[in-house]
């Protein structure tokens, strides 16, 4: 499982840009590769993630002892859940819990019956070895692909043959047809897989009039040809040719009735994360349906990923939040990304400058982008990913840009996602800003109109005069810069390090204010978030108003941001 996450990883990041260019539906905006990278890069950081807690001893058995089979799938399925982009990756993620059920079941002792009934087309050899060595590990395998096949193809509202649904089907029916261990069933897989695809634009108009296959079932079977490698232990005789990399398919000439694929889709993609129960999920799953098209939900267990093509944005947003609880929400206007349609038609005109910034909630991202940035939002433990940042830098569409990480831990992230951008020819500029207040100071003296470099420094000096803080609660007992702190406890952390320990919030954040305004300034920034106290506000507003003349001070509301309260000082 492991190793086959990272050369699926490896194989898409080689594939991803031919998969972008073939990208034609639902929507030809040319990201499909990059969706999938992005999918499968969450999925490996979070296997690797239950890996490293083994190695410190985490996972009560040592440096030596590792994950289960169970508890290795259930990673790479919720990270793929939570990392999901675009119609292809959410697909994907499906397709990955899918094999996770079964594998996850298989590895707490749970699948031998079921592997009895339906490995190898139910000819009994399912014993439960799950191990990959004999014939029950290729009937688990053919198991998982085809619960991973139809548990993507029920995820989708209404689905299309010639898509990777087709492709995901034939690569479960031809594993389920064939005998042998784990590594003849995944050959077998990838072998039907690569004919499917082949056949994708004899089954989908929009594919066959540009002459492409089907840009989300190229992606899939770069992912089968990386679990060949993986069991096969790379290029073995008897391993497919050119693993992972599928050429495009003869097409003959289009036939009275096809049409080009049109423009007059939807404007908007809408993807985001939902805490919900089942009941609430089917009446959402009607109402987008409604509202839009190429609408895919997955997951379970309390835990969702939704993706809909609308023109009404808002609605779907708020049909998520009558389900549930909706979070990580990512809008994306169709005609102002990087568009490529595949026949021929021109990319829209580059803007000249950019600003993308991580902010760590949904207030701060309307206010970043209500000033024109592009907004990149972190959830507290989710930072993104280096590639989630290239590609945001990539959606920005400008010939510069400026990054703004806003999280001391994120500058390595940040330093790879501009590598990765300048390597296709954006400039970028890496502001090292620590908190989302120091981007708000830098986005403050932002001017597109001066030359690239001035207004770097400008909004350098203006990150870096920006005494930054927060009050947070303390989750354990744990050593720290201003004494030792119990759970429950209120922490003021000026500059990053602890410097107040208090009972409660307003009174903490008072203290932590009196000692940033000791130093001098005159803006006062404040950004609440959900779990600040009402009167905080107020009292701190009255506190500068009071004691300190000739200061200002603003208030924004943050939202779920991890902290209690952001303060800026400048």
């Amino acid at each position: 499982m492991r190793t086959w996450c990272g050369l699926a990883l490896r194989a898409l990041g080689r594939a991803r840009e031919e998969i972008d260019a073939i990208n034609v539906y639902p929507v030809p905006d040319g990201d499909t590769g990059t969706n999938l990278y992005l999918t499968v890069e969450s999925a490996a950081a979070a296997v690797e993630a239950v890996f490293s807690a083994y190695e410190v001893g985490e996972g009560g058995g040592g440096a030596s002892a590792g994950p289960s089979l169970a508890e290795a799938a259930r990673a790479m399925a919720h990270g793929a859940l939570i990392g999901a982009r675009g119609n292809s990756g959410t697909i994907l993620a499906q397709l990955l819990r899918g094999m996770a059920q079964v594998l996850a079941a298989e590895g707490r002792g749970e699948g031998q019956g079921e592997g009895q009934g339906q490995g190898r087309g139910g000819d009994g050899d399912g014993d439960g070895d799950g191990d990959g060595r004999g014939g029950a590990g290729g009937a688990l395998l053919g198991l998982a692909l085809r619960r991973a096949a139809d548990s993507a193809r029920q995820a989708v509202a209404h689905p299309v043959e010639g898509t990777v649904l087709s492709v995901a089907s034939a690569a479960a029916d031809a594993a389920q047809g064939a005998g042998g261990d784990c590594a003849a069933v995944a050959r077998a897989a990838y072998e039907g897989a690569r004919t499917a695809l082949a056949a994708t634009p004899a089954q989908l108009p929009a594919l066959r009039h540009a002459g492409v296959v089907d840009a989300g079932g190229h992606g899939l079977v770069t992912v089968l040809g990386a679990l060949v490698e993986t069991l096969t232990g790379g290029g073995g005789a008897q391993a497919p040719a050119s693993a992972g990399r599928v050429p495009h398919a003869r097409v003959e000439p289009a036939v009275p009735g096809d049409c080009p694929p049109g423009d007059g889709g939807p404007a908007f993609e809408v993807i985001y994360l939902l805490e919900a129960e089942d009941a609430a999920v089917t009446r959402l799953r009607a109402r987008l349906d409604a509202l839009g098209d190429s609408l895919v939900v997955v997951g379970g267990d309390g835990l969702w990923h939704v993706h809909v093509h609308v023109d009404d944005a808002g609605a779907a947003v708020e049909a998520g939040v009558e389900a549930g609880r909706p979070y990580r929400i990512r809008i994306t206007h169709f005609g102002l990304g990087d568009v490529h349609t595949g026949a021929g038609q021109p990319p829209p005109e580059r803007a000249e400058r950019a600003v993308v910034a991580v902010v760590p909630g949904e207030g701060l991202a309307g206010l970043y982008t209500a000033a024109g940035a592009t907004a990149v939002l972190a959830r507290p433990g989710e930072p993104p990913a280096s590639g989630e940042l290239a590609e945001a830098v990539r959606r920005a569409h400008a010939r510069e840009v400026v990054l703004l990480p806003n999280d001391a831990e994120l500058r390595h992230t940040a330093a790879a996602a501009a590598e990765q951008a300048r390597a296709s020819g954006v400039r970028v500029a890496l502001i090292p800003t620590r908190s989302a207040v120091q981007g708000i100071a830098a986005l403050a003296v932002h001017e597109p109109g001066r030359r690239f470099d001035e207004d770097v420094v400008a909004m350098t000096s203006a990150a870096g005069a920006t005494r930054y803080a927060e009050v947070t609660v303390a989750e354990r007992e744990a050593w720290t810069s201003a004494g030792v702190c119990q759970a429950g406890d209120v922490l003021g952390l000026v500059d990053g390090d602890v410097a107040v320990i208090g009972s409660e919030v307003t009174g903490t954040a008072v203290t932590v204010l009196d000692r940033m305004l000791a130093a001098g300034g005159e803006l006062v920034t404040l950004v609440l978030g959900d779990d600040a106290p009402e009167d905080v506000a107020d009292r701190l507003e009255t506190r500068v108003r009071e004691a300190y003349l000739a200061v200002d001070t603003v208030v924004y509301r943050g939202g779920r941001q991890g902290s209690v309260l952001l303060i800026g000082v400048e």
